[in-house]
């Protein structure tokens, strides 16, 4: 009973961050590459949209079961599971031709990121007095592959072939697989209180689903158009992809010092201020500053992304930690897919400058909410 309360070091935190940034290659290079080369894939760009929100869509309703599920066989069963089912689903992309195959594949990688992603705050928040610190240590591990293979991926793409490179991604991944096999292992597990599909979000949840809706959903979508509107579309997505491509390389660099910072002040101030530099943020590109404002609201996400679920974890009792940060995360994905669809069937009608002003209000709503 008492050793499933012992803290742990951080060495299984870092191992189960580097297991998901291993599973991660195959998922960060199908964005760039299938909806330019559909084609080859054997599938059409209605197509495209669905396999790439797929993923996304199933870890919505399955975040509380994969919890459950962790709970019963513990998280290193999980993430061996998960690890051999990313390879495969990797190597889908590279073998298989059609969407039936590839839809599979991409449901099957949404469990994977699941499972791992509550894997990582499994180990991260055992010891809730560092939890801040080993989160933000752990997204500065997972995004190392994802960062590389942005940088290197469309490079040997152009080399090796469109189709051929997740081939050779698929075998990189399946290094994750002996990775998972050094984390520690558990003791027998008590049963798992019954499976929530889609648990009703509490007040910190709301302020999830806003994160989600604003700065991952409508900002990501939305700061290429704003480029676009005074450049050549060339130019915005050059720009676009800097912006965001700076968004995970700020969460691998801020991500250790806004834990830190949050374990040695609080998770609950430093959030206050993330979320208030979104705000900023916002306001800064509703005004037209597009690079000062998107950058102080990838910033801001930073920050956010590193001390949410230790702020979950110090509100939580031990034994509801991993099912309450399920719930967070799944609020926080169903703000994520809805923000591209309010971004894109507004964007046409309503001015971004208004699309940034409202987002920024949200946000303020979302400085209330998170406040215990």
């Amino acid at each position: 009973m008492n050793e499933t309360k012992q803290p742990q070091g951080v060495g299984p935190t870092l191992l189960s961050a580097t297991v998901l940034s291993l599973a991660l290659l195959g998922d960060m290079l199908i964005y760039v590459i299938l909806p330019v080369n559909a084609h080859l894939f054997g599938v059409t760009l209605f197509w495209v949209g669905v396999l790439l929100a797929a993923n996304r869509l199933i870890r919505i309703f399955t975040y509380g079961a994969i919890a459950a599920l962790a709970e019963r066989i513990g998280p290193r069963n999980l993430a061996i599971i998960a690890a051999v089912a990313a390879c495969l689903s990797t190597l889908t992309y590279g073998l298989a031709t059609g969407w039936p195959l590839l839809l599979i594949a991409r449901l099957t990688w949404g469990l994977c990121f699941a499972a791992l992603t509550l894997v990582v705050f499994a180990y991260a928040v055992k010891d809730k007095s560092k939890a801040g610190t080993r989160v933000g240590l752990s997204r500065m591990v997972q995004q190392t592959c994802p960062t590389l293979v942005l940088f290197l991926g469309p490079l040997a793409a152009i080399a090796i072939g469109a189709t051929e490179i997740f081939i050779v991604l698929g075998i990189l991944s399946a290094a994750a697989i002996p990775v998972a096999f050094l984390l520690p292992k558990e003791g027998r597990k008590p049963e798992p209180k019954k499976t929530e599909w889609l648990p009703r979000p509490y007040r910190f949840d709301w302020f999830m689903f806003i994160a989600g809706l604003t700065v991952d959903g409508v900002f990501t979508m939305a700061i290429t158009l704003s480029v676009a509107e005074t450049s050549s579309i060339g130019t915005a997505m050059i720009a676009g992809g800097v912006l965001l491509g700076i968004r995970r390389g700020s969460e691998a660099l801020l991500g250790p010092v806004g834990g830190i910072l949050g374990d040695k002040y609080g998770p609950d101030r430093l959030l206050f201020w993330s979320s208030l530099a979104t705000v900023i943020g916002f306001v800064l590109l509703a005004c037209g500053f597009i690079y000062a404002g998107g950058l102080l609201t990838v910033i801001g996400r930073s920050f956010i992304a590193a001390l949410w679920p230790a702020e979950i974890a110090l509100r939580t009792s031990d034994e509801m930690t991993l099912r309450r940060i399920a719930v967070g995360q799944t609020w926080r994905d169903i703000g994520a897919a809805a923000g591209p669809l309010m971004a894109g069937s507004l964007s046409a009608t309503v001015a971004l400058d208004h699309m940034y002003w409202a987002m920024g209000g949200l946000m303020v709503i979302g400085l209330w909410l998170q406040r215990r």
